[in-house]
C-alpha cells in the first residue's frame, strides 16, 4: 500500500535546485544551470548556490524577476517505447522520455521511478513530489508486473530456480513471483513481480542464470494498468485510477 504523505506536516528544507523542480519550474540540472547564471532570486537577494537549504512553500523565489508558484498537480501515465532513456536531460544527445511530451500543455513533471533504455511500458510522471516519493518508499511494497520475453524456454526446475533468486555483486535478487505466461520455439514469456526497485533487477536476476532478456514491459503498478495505451503517448491519470494506487 502506497504511505500517503500528510500535507499538513511543515515542508523541509530543500536545496534551491530541487525547490524549483518541486514547483514544477524546471528539472534540478535545469536550476542549477539558472543559478549559476545569476538569473534566481531567495527573498529579494540574488544566489549563486544551487545547495542553498530554502522552504519551497514559505521563501519568495524569482527566476529572472518573475515570481515562481507552484504549478497546477499532474498525475501522468505514459507508455515508454524502448530506445529512451528515462532523463530530462541526456549528455549523449539521445532521446528521452519527455520527447513523448513535446506539444502537451504540461508543467515540469518527474519519472516516478524508472525503466531503462531498453525496457518498455507503463512510466507514471508527475510534478507531485509527496505522491511520489509515497508511491517510491520502500516501505509501501508497492507491487510493479512485468511480462519479460527471454531467450530460452524454462522448465518447472529453471522457473523454481528463478523463484529462490540469486546473489548479484553482493545482493540478494529475488521477485515476488515468476510464472511462465507463455512459450514456443526457443523463446518464453515470464510474468515477474516486483516488490522492490533496485536496480535492473529483472535483467540482473535472469542474467544470473545465463537468459537473455529480449523484452521487457512493464504492465502495470500496484491495481494501475498499462491497458490499451498506445506506445509512446501519455494521458492523465483520472481520480478512479488515483485511488487505486492509493490502496
Amino acid at each position: 500500500m502506497a504511505r500517503q504523505p500528510d500535507r499538513r506536516s511543515a515542508t523541509p528544507k530543500v536545496s534551491l535546485a530541487r525547490a524549483l523542480s518541486k514547483l514544477g519550474f524546471c528539472s534540478r540540472t535545469q536550476a542549477e544551470r539558472l543559478v549559476a547564471e545569476g538569473r534566481v532570486q531567495a527573498n529579494g537577494k540574488t544566489v549563486r548556490d544551487a545547495l542553498l537549504r530554502i522552504d519551497p512553500d514559505r521563501d519568495r523565489i524569482t527566476v529572472d524577476g518573475e515570481r515562481v508558484v507552484a504549478e497546477r498537480k499532474v498525475y501522468l501515465m505514459l507508455n515508454k517505447p524502448r530506445g529512451l532513456v528515462t532523463t530530462r536531460d541526456d549528455p549523449e544527445g539521445r532521446g528521452t522520455v519527455y520527447d513523448c511530451l513535446e506539444g502537451l500543455d504540461l508543467p515540469f513533471v518527474s519519472p516516478v521511478g524508472r525503466l531503462d533504455k531498453a525496457s518498455e511500458g507503463l512510466l507514471l510522471m508527475s510534478n507531485d513530489t509527496r505522491w511520489a516519493n509515497g508511491l517510491l518508499d520502500p516501505a509501501s511494497h508497492v507491487a510493479k508486473t512485468y511480462h519479460v520475453q527471454i531467450a530460452s524456454v524454462p522448465d518447472d526446475a529453471m522457473l523454481e530456480r528463478f523463484r529462490h533468486g540469486s546473489v548479484v555483486d553482493g545482493e540478494l535478487l529475488t521477485a515476488s513471483s515468476i510464472a511462465l505466461m507463455r512459450s514456443g520455439g526457443r523463446t518464453a514469456w515470464l510474468e515477474i513481480v516486483l516488490d522492490e526497485g533496485r536496480n535492473r533487477q529483472i535483467r540482473r536476476l535472469l542474467g544470473a542464470f545465463d537468459i537473455e532478456v529480449l523484452r521487457l514491459v512493464r504492465v502495470a503498478i500496484g491495481g494501475l494498468q498499462l491497458g490499451e495505451l498506445a506506445k509512446g503517448k501519455a494521458r492523465h491519470l483520472t481520480s478512479e485510477e488515483l485511488a487505486i494506487l492509493a490502496t
